[in-house]
């Protein structure tokens, strides 16, 4: 009995295995004639996937359905198949990518695109969080994919084929070229996968999505016929009464908007320090840096209302290309908009020569780093932070050096300095 594939032409989970089948050697049929919303509703099908869903592949020893699955199956029928991994750590990678994949990057895809094609219910909020968390998600995966041309090894894996397919329906059809350049090397990656041979003969041509699929316009609920309209002319008025109109107090206590809750640094103690201020003033000083702008910030600063951190990239010996130790800093401070109200910082590349070390410096509202931030900025688990001590005058100096980007810094040439404010 031959491998029998029941999806539709077009189906993104389907592809999985065919790719896979392709890779390893492995003869795979499409079932003639499948009808989505017709085929997968018969008695036949349902025997195979009690909940009728697409794809399901018919093999010798039974039906298997879940597109993962029934990758993973075909993959294995190639004994020793590099597919899966050389070794075990590289099929434990394997299989955390397909995860990874899964989970944080096809589910949040999903519930962004859904919705606004009708298939979901639209609700601003949720999509809101969908697109904060793929964001995120993206952004794990662009940072690996900065030193790595495939998710594992030194060639395509199961992890590769998934992962591309998942990352298929988002970039045909609402991920734009102005929303995936925030990614360069998930972009890289992507038309690097469709147009591998074994890929573009299943996917065909992959055209990236030019707009946003468009929020679903509200049904408007049908209004009742007019009940007089069904009455014979000469039948009598009868006299309705008006209801009850409710009592103006109960409404407004109704409607009355619930108070969104507070940031807790906005219940800190005042402090001296107006963060505001030092920007504008960090932004205005043009001449005189150290006399003006230096000078001033120590002035200002309240080590009661406000905290400084250096922080250090624990992973520099990785920063072989400048552009791209660039893309991770500017991919940071990205992140690290929703601290903009609380917070003033400095990123340092240094280096003539790769590697380029990554160090930075933060001002943060309040003693410590805001949990806030260390819950929603992935990238914080990046650097190492360590409290500035500015009782030490050698600490307190360097802080004056970053601010003022001075070069040398410690000894060494500034690649570039980027300032968060």
């Amino acid at each position: 009995m031959a491998l029998v594939l029941h999806a539709g032409k077009g189906n993104k989970n389907g592809f999985k295995g065919l790719i896979a089948a392709e890779y390893s050697g492995v003869s795979v049929e499409l079932a003639p004639n499948f009808e989505l919303g017709v085929t997968n509703k018969t008695p036949e099908f349902l025997k195979m996937n009690p909940i009728g869903k697409i794809p399901v592949l018919e093999t010798p020893d039974g039906p298997i359905f879940e597109s993962n699955a029934i990758a993973r199956y075909v993959s294995h029928l190639k004994p020793n198949n590099p597919l899966n991994g050389s070794s075990q750590i590289e099929c434990a990678h394997v299989e955390q990518w397909i995860d990874f994949a899964s989970l944080e990057i096809d589910v949040n895809i999903l519930k962004w695109f859904y919705p606004r094609m009708g298939l979901g219910v639209y609700l601003p909020p949720a999509e809101e969080a969908a697109i904060s968390a793929l964001k995120r998600s993206l952004g794990a995966l662009n940072t690996h994919l900065a030193s790595n041309t495939y998710l594992v090894g030194h060639a395509v894996t199961l992890a590769d084929i998934i992962m591309t397919c998942n990352l298929l329906m988002g970039f045909s059809r609402i991920m734009t070229k102005s929303f995936t350049s925030e990614f360069p090397h998930v972009e890289r990656y992507f038309w690097t996968m469709v147009n591998q041979q074994k890929f573009s003969k299943i996917l065909g041509e992959v055209k990236q999505a030019e707009t946003v699929p468009p929020v679903p316009a509200a049904k408007k609920p049908s209004r009742p016929k007019e009940a007089a309209k069904s009455k014979p002319k000469d039948e009598p008025k009868k006299e309705v009464k008006e209801p009850a109109k409710p009592k103006v107090e109960a409404v407004e206590e109704e409607e009355a908007p619930k108070p969104k809750p507070r940031n807790p640094l906005d219940l800190l103690p005042p402090s001296k320090m107006i963060l505001d201020e030092w920007k504008r003033l960090y932004s205005n000083t043009k001449t005189n840096f150290r006399e003006v702008a230096i000078k001033g910030f120590w002035d200002m600063y309240d080590p009661e209302g406000y905290s400084l951190w250096f922080c250090d990239y624990k992973y520099n010996e990785e920063n072989t290309v400048s552009f791209v130790t660039l893309n991770k800093v500017g991919g940071f401070l990205q992140r690290m908009d929703l601290a903009r109200k609380y917070a003033f910082g400095k990123m340092l590349v240094i280096g003539s020569e790769p590697p380029y070390k990554v160090k930075g410096l933060w001002l943060f509202r309040g003693p410590e780093i805001p949990q806030f931030v260390l819950d929603e900025c992935y990238d914080m688990e990046l650097y190492d932070w360590k409290k500035v001590d500015i009782s030490d005058e050698a600490q307190k100096e360097r802080v004056s050096q970053m601010i003022e980007d001075q070069e040398p810094f410690e000894g060494e040439a500034l690649l570039d300095a980027k300032c968060f404010k």
